[in-house]
């Protein structure tokens, strides 16, 4: 099925036609690409349908959703803002022609594509179950009329050693959340930038403790 943004699936192997199924929409770093984000979800499809989606930016060795000078700096403004639109414009496409549950849909991302997650949520609200964010931020130019969240779970985890995107940035999006009401579960591990096997195993359990 062609959407507007390049995209891999996994799916249940035995799809139920009469079902609709919980759905997880991941987003790569910058510089990476799609099969990294379904390596991390590898386990998972038999109960999700997963959408592992390309960046639309060329930044090589692979892709990015926006544009920023350098790893840890802000985003440019107008590109951040087209990326956040394409996302939603692909998530909309996605709920017109796959059996995905409206109320069972999460985002998830690392690095750039958890600024993605996180920053999404605040634009679509309650049109999202839950969020699992690796190692990202928020950042400021979001920050203005965001939809409710009173609804949203989200998970945030971060490099208690981040050398990229500080620690601290992962603590101020959590207060950030919880400030507007979310119910937020965040937790640190004693690692750089990146997603350890501990960090994947509690991630899992929360989607399963929200896919509900």
């Amino acid at each position: 099925m062609n959407l507007s943004l390049y995209y891999e699936l996994r799916k249940p192997s035995n799809v139920d036609e009469n079902a609709t199924y919980p759905a997880i929409f991941v987003m790569h770093g910058m510089g990476s690409d799609e099969q990294d984000m379904l390596s991390l979800f590898d386990g998972l499809q038999e109960e999700y349908f997963i959408f592992a989606i390309r960046g639309p930016i060329i930044q090589p060795p692979g892709y990015a959703f926006f544009e920023m000078e350098q790893l840890g700096t802000p985003p440019e403004q107008s590109s951040f803002e087209e990326a956040l639109a394409k996302v939603a414009q692909f998530i909309r496409e996605a709920k017109q022609h796959f059996p995905i549950a409206e109320d069972q849909i999460f985002l998830s991302g690392f690095s750039q594509g958890a600024i993605m997650s996180m920053s999404l949520a605040l634009v679509l609200g309650e049109k999202i179950k839950g969020v699992m964010a690796f190692s990202g931020y928020l950042p400021d130019i979001v920050k203005n009329n965001v939809a409710s969240v009173k609804e949203l779970s989200i998970f945030i985890s971060h490099g208690e050693h981040d050398p990229v995107l500080p620690f601290e940035w992962g603590e101020s999006a959590n207060a950030y959340f919880n400030q507007l009401g979310a119910e937020v579960t965040f937790k640190s591990y004693p690692i750089q930038h990146g997603v350890s096997w501990e960090n994947r195993e509690a991630a899992f359990k929360w989607l399963k403790d929200n896919s509900k």
